[in-house]
């Protein structure tokens, strides 16, 4: 497996644009959401296991950020129940965000990670985490 600067080193070199990086600030917890909150919608325990496959990957690779997506998703799927329209609200949501990283990845001139390895849709958020956590001097 992949350490966690391999997977984010490879992540950045598709995301050096500064538009790009902006819309990734963006849209990445935007659609990070949107999966959690489509999965809900299908079913409450659908986005429970959801979170669990995703610490399946985040742990190994770090801990102290698997810990930081935990908090982060918990507190999300707590707040979803409360969200009206939820449904529409997910789909519109998903919807425009990839049109946006789509769009940065234009700019770029280079594909979305994900393209390569289906597992750069979770190093997305944690790239972005990681900015959070050397900024704030937490260890990664």
């Amino acid at each position: 497996m992949k350490t966690l600067t391999e997977w984010l080193d490879e992540y950045g070199e598709s995301h050096r644009n500064p538009l790009n990086k902006t819309i990734h600030w963006v849209c990445v917890p935007v659609i990070y959401f949107c999966v959690f909150a489509l999965l809900y919608v299908l079913h409450p325990w659908a986005a429970w296991v959801a979170l669990a496959v995703a610490l399946a990957f985040y742990v190994p690779v770090s801990f102290p950020l698997a810990l930081g997506m935990l908090a982060i998703t918990v507190s999300m799927l707590m707040l979803l129940p409360y969200i009206p329209n939820l449904l529409w609200v997910a789909v519109a949501l998903f919807v425009v965000a990839w049109i946006f990283q789509f769009y940065g990845h234009k700019v770029e001139g280079k594909k979305p990670s994900f393209f390569k390895d289906l597992q750069f849709l979770l190093v997305g958020p944690i790239w972005l985490l990681n900015f959070i956590y050397k900024r704030l001097g937490l260890p990664t």
